[in-house]
Parts: C-alpha cells; structure tokens; sequence
C-alpha cells in the first residue's frame, strides 16, 4: 500500500481529534474524550509526516513503515475505546485500549529504532 495512506489516515486522525476535543469542551465529565483528542492530534502530525521522512531519511525504511502501521492501528484501538467510552458508555471490547497503547508505544519503538538501523539491510 502506498506511503499516502499514513497521510490519509493522519487527515483523519486530526479531523476526529478536533471534533473529540470540541466534544469534549462542551460536554461535562469527558476526560477520557480530551485525552483521545490529544493522542490523535498528535499522532495525526506523526503520519502526516511520515512519508516524507521515508523518503527523505537514511533511517530503515521497512522498519519505519511497520512502526507508522503500529502507530495507526494502536492509535485506532485506544482512541476508538476511549471515544466510546465517553460518549456511550460502552468500549470497543475487552482491553481494547490497553492493547492499542502497547502498539502505539511499539510503533514508537519501531520508529526510533529506524534511525539506529542501516537503511541497506
């Protein structure tokens, strides 16, 4: 799949992120909303970047990618649970977000660890 995904996917992280923070301005006793608005915006910045660090960077590509689609997936499972959580009372399923936090912090790691790795294996 194309590099521009992670872009499309960070357009839509940052939309929901805004609307989650929005949400959660007005309407009382949404702390799990803001702290889903705050993971998205800035994991929306982090995607929509991220081509252009593969394609400018010396770091392991194939290693960055598979943190990006870490990074998206964890993303998805820890907002989404919280986002619901919020508004209806009800998450995704069982241990959805802590599961989506294990894979944004590998994705972080994955990232990270890129730069460490040479770019010709």
């Amino acid at each position: 799949m194309s590099d521009r995904f992670f872009v499309f996917v960070g357009g839509l992280f940052g939309f929901w992120g805004v609307a989650a923070a929005a949400a959660a301005a007005h309407i009382a006793g949404t702390g799990m909303l803001a702290t889903a608005a705050s993971i998205l915006l800035v994991h929306a910045v982090l995607l929509v970047a991220l081509p252009a660090a593969l394609n400018a960077w010396v770091a392991h590509r194939g290693l960055m990618r598979i943190g990006g689609w870490l990074l998206a997936a964890g993303v998805l499972l820890f907002t989404g649970d919280l986002t619901l959580r919020a508004l209806v009372d009800d998450g995704l399923f069982p241990m959805a977000a802590p599961a989506g936090g294990i894979l944004v912090m590998l994705g972080w790691a994955a990232i990270g660890t890129s730069g460490l790795v040479s770019s010709r294996l």
